[in-house]
Protein backbone atom coordinates (compact mmCIF):
# COMPACT_ATOMS: atom_id res chain seq x y z
CA UNK A 1 0.00 0.00 0.00
CA UNK A 2 2.78 2.42 0.48
CA UNK A 3 4.39 2.60 -2.91
CA UNK A 4 1.11 3.75 -3.97
CA UNK A 5 2.02 7.30 -2.13
CA UNK A 6 4.87 9.63 -3.99
CA UNK A 7 7.05 11.11 -1.48
CA UNK A 8 9.65 12.45 -3.95
CA UNK A 9 11.46 15.58 -4.09
CA UNK A 10 9.63 19.34 -4.99
CA UNK A 11 10.21 20.72 -8.12
CA UNK A 12 12.73 23.28 -8.77
CA UNK A 13 12.08 26.31 -11.09
CA UNK A 14 14.72 24.53 -13.53
CA UNK A 15 12.33 21.75 -13.81
CA UNK A 16 9.32 24.09 -14.11
CA UNK A 17 10.94 26.15 -17.16
CA UNK A 18 10.81 22.95 -19.29
CA UNK A 19 7.38 23.64 -20.39
CA UNK A 20 7.80 26.80 -20.87
CA UNK A 21 7.44 27.81 -24.73
CA UNK A 22 11.46 29.54 -25.48
CA UNK A 23 9.91 32.76 -26.51
CA UNK A 24 7.75 33.05 -23.09
CA UNK A 25 10.48 32.19 -20.84
CA UNK A 26 12.40 35.68 -21.11
CA UNK A 27 8.73 37.45 -20.11
CA UNK A 28 8.54 34.80 -17.08
CA UNK A 29 12.06 35.17 -15.86
CA UNK A 30 10.88 39.16 -15.59
CA UNK A 31 8.32 38.82 -13.37
CA UNK A 32 9.76 36.05 -11.36
CA UNK A 33 12.99 38.07 -10.70
CA UNK A 34 10.41 41.27 -10.23
CA UNK A 35 8.33 39.04 -7.48
CA UNK A 36 11.84 38.71 -5.57
CA UNK A 37 12.70 41.93 -5.34
CA UNK A 38 9.30 43.05 -3.66
CA UNK A 39 10.70 42.22 -0.25
CA UNK A 40 12.54 39.57 1.88
CA UNK A 41 9.64 37.53 2.34
CA UNK A 42 8.15 37.00 -0.76
CA UNK A 43 8.42 33.19 -0.66
CA UNK A 44 7.68 31.00 -3.96
CA UNK A 45 6.08 28.16 -4.45
CA UNK A 46 6.30 25.87 -7.38
CA UNK A 47 3.33 23.79 -8.57
CA UNK A 48 3.23 21.31 -11.13
CA UNK A 49 1.41 24.00 -14.04
CA UNK A 50 1.96 27.27 -12.18
CA UNK A 51 3.83 29.43 -9.48
CA UNK A 52 2.80 30.71 -7.04
CA UNK A 53 4.25 33.79 -4.61
CA UNK A 54 3.15 34.50 -1.17
CA UNK A 55 4.11 36.72 1.66
CA UNK A 56 5.93 34.61 4.26
CA UNK A 57 4.41 35.96 7.62
CA UNK A 58 0.91 35.14 6.41
CA UNK A 59 1.39 33.08 3.15
CA UNK A 60 -1.23 34.96 1.71
CA UNK A 61 -0.63 34.80 -2.42
CA UNK A 62 -1.02 37.77 -4.11
CA UNK A 63 0.02 36.61 -7.37
CA UNK A 64 -0.13 33.43 -9.74
CA UNK A 65 1.85 32.35 -12.74
CA UNK A 66 1.16 29.95 -15.21
CA UNK A 67 2.10 29.24 -18.49
CA UNK A 68 -0.56 29.30 -21.84
CA UNK A 69 1.30 28.04 -24.59
CA UNK A 70 2.84 31.70 -26.21
CA UNK A 71 1.20 33.55 -23.18
CA UNK A 72 1.03 33.68 -19.31
CA UNK A 73 -1.98 33.34 -17.52
CA UNK A 74 -1.31 35.79 -14.25
CA UNK A 75 -4.11 35.90 -11.33
CA UNK A 76 -3.47 38.87 -9.06
CA UNK A 77 -5.27 38.88 -5.60
CA UNK A 78 -4.92 42.18 -3.20
CA UNK A 79 -7.57 40.71 -0.80
CA UNK A 80 -10.09 37.89 -0.24
CA UNK A 81 -12.53 39.67 -0.03
CA UNK A 82 -12.29 41.31 -3.88
CA UNK A 83 -12.15 39.05 -6.99
CA UNK A 84 -8.84 38.61 -8.36
CA UNK A 85 -7.78 40.35 -11.28
CA UNK A 86 -6.63 37.69 -14.27
CA UNK A 87 -4.43 39.20 -17.54
CA UNK A 88 -2.87 37.58 -20.27
CA UNK A 89 0.75 38.32 -20.38
CA UNK A 90 2.26 38.24 -24.61
CA UNK A 91 4.62 41.14 -24.62
CA UNK A 92 6.84 43.17 -22.67
CA UNK A 93 4.35 45.74 -22.51
CA UNK A 94 1.73 43.57 -20.58
CA UNK A 95 5.09 42.36 -17.94
CA UNK A 96 5.41 46.26 -17.45
CA UNK A 97 1.60 46.96 -16.70
CA UNK A 98 1.29 43.18 -14.79
CA UNK A 99 4.21 44.79 -12.42
CA UNK A 100 2.49 47.52 -11.79
CA UNK A 101 -0.77 45.48 -10.79
CA UNK A 102 1.45 42.84 -8.57
CA UNK A 103 3.51 45.38 -6.88
CA UNK A 104 0.24 47.09 -5.77
CA UNK A 105 -1.21 43.80 -4.88
CA UNK A 106 1.82 42.81 -2.37
CA UNK A 107 1.90 46.24 -1.04
CA UNK A 108 -2.12 45.90 0.11
CA UNK A 109 -1.92 42.44 1.34
CA UNK A 110 -1.11 42.20 5.29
Amino acid sequence: MNNLISFGEKRNYEDFTKQLSPAMLPLFDSLRNFCFLLGKNVVEDIRMHRIVFCKSITFRWFVDMEPQGESIKIKIQKDRKEPQETLLIKTDKDVEYAKELIQDAYNTIH
